[in-house]
């Protein structure tokens, strides 16, 4: 009967990645958001601003009067 032998430099590398993939899952999971959710943001914020556009009462002059 022998015990399996371990090199710790090893052990404690991969626990750190683990470690760290686990953080990163869970990051990816609380502020994430898929492809689909930022398109799909990304057209409102499109549609909102040309209906904003659409709707000035005069045109937006650069020197501010």
């Amino acid at each position: 009967m022998s015990a399996e032998i371990v090199n710790l430099r090893q052990a404690r590398k991969r626990k750190q990645r683990e470690t760290r993939d686990k953080e990163a899952k869970d990051n990816r999971r609380k502020f994430g958001r898929t492809k689909a959710e930022r398109d799909a943001a990304r057209r409102r914020r499109d549609e909102l601003e040309k209906k904003v556009d659409g709707h000035r009462l005069s045109p937006s002059s650069d020197d501010g009067t």
